[in-house]
């Protein structure tokens, strides 16, 4: 019965999805006006900071001089470490078994099974003792039982704390996507020290500790290793389904091939958490899931409140409409067509 409703649920979810982008309602914009307008319909109280980062270019500035992996890969990313106040941010207990052990700006999760824990991301190299370990201890995690750390991707905000970690946990695995572990290999200045070559994420891998796991989706667009997962927590006992997102943010000046690829990586993970029946959006960024202050509120509900994150599977394929009208509208301003 239970896998009969989660079919009919992602099957309403692809329709909705379908009908967000406009498919059954009306034709699908062709002006990047008309994108533009659709993305912000689709956006409408849940995804506002993922409609403004992917629709509304920035004021054009010099790119930074640095290589994948080095600290400022991020935009708007300062080369040396921040203020900690500016920052540094509570670990919380967003559902019996995940735990947020993020900045303000950027996510860090832990998930715990009954055979260890899975940490997703390992932030700037700056917060990552004090986020990570130290959000940790205050949650009364043991670190010595993380098995593995997944990065989403090659950049400096999710995996400048990948070598500490690799260094203080015995036996830890790293994960990232194929190319960029290539990557990370050829950088020379990778902030926080490059870690040691380890496992590599393929699509479909699941990775579980126990009663807990997390799928792999390879989802090339934001870097070509990019990983998005899939997940089912417990959260008051009931499973919550959960598709995160590993790169979201686009260039405004590429070319054609870039923008259809990240389109279809867009597109093959909006079907898979459809399938997967996810009622939940996270990512690694609160400016496009809202993550730090949905972790805090869940932490602090009150008894039979839903959790925060839980925002129906209709809500997650908007999110999917949001980036791929906006990208788009990128492709017609960069491409002309």
């Amino acid at each position: 019965m239970k896998s009969r409703a989660r079919t009919i649920g992602a099957a309403a979810a692809l329709l909705l999805f379908a009908g967000t982008r406009g498919a059954l309602a009306q034709p699908v914009p062709t002006t990047v006006d008309g994108l533009i307008g659709a993305a912000k319909n689709a956006a409408g109280l849940e995804w506002p900071g993922t409609f403004l980062r992917l629709c509304i270019p920035p004021p054009a500035a010099p790119a930074p001089a640095t290589t994948t992996g080095a600290r400022g890969g991020a935009r708007g990313t300062p080369p040396a470490p921040p203020a900690r106040e500016t920052w540094y941010g509570e670990p919380a207990k967003v559902a019996d078994n995940l735990y947020f052990l993020g900045t303000k700006i950027h996510n860090a999760w832990a998930i715990v099974g009954n055979g260890g824990i899975i940490i997703l991301e390992a932030l700037f190299d700056y917060a990552a003792q004090d986020e990570i370990f130290g959000g940790m201890r205050k949650l009364n995690l043991d670190s010595r039982k993380v098995k593995y750390v997944i990065l989403s991707h090659a950049h400096a905000d999710h995996d400048g704390g990948a070598r500490l970690l690799q260094d203080e946990i015995p036996g830890v695995h790293l994960v990232y996507g194929a190319a960029d572990w290539d990557a990370v290999d050829k950088s020379t200045n990778h902030a926080g020290g490059k870690p040691k070559r380890d496992m590599v994420g393929t699509d479909g891998m699941k990775i579980s500790v126990g009663d807990a796991s997390v799928q792999i989706v390879t989802m090339p667009g934001h870097t070509p290793g990019t990983l998005s997962f899939l997940f089912e927590v417990r959260d008051n006992g009931k499973p919550l389904r959960i598709a995160y997102v590993g790169g979201t943010a686009i260039p405004f000046n590429a070319d054609a091939a870039y923008y259809d690829g990240y389109i279809a990586s867009s597109k093959k993970m909006a079907k898979a958490a459809a399938d997967f029946g996810a009622t939940a959006l996270m990512s690694n960024h609160t400016e496009f899931d809202n993550g730090f202050f949905k972790a805090h509120t869940a932490a602090n509900r009150k008894p039979g409140e839903a959790n925060p994150f839980d925002a129906g599977a209709a809500a997650v394929a908007r999110y999917f409409a949001v980036v791929q009208d906006c990208t788009t509208a990128a492709r017609i301003r960069a491409t002309g067509k």
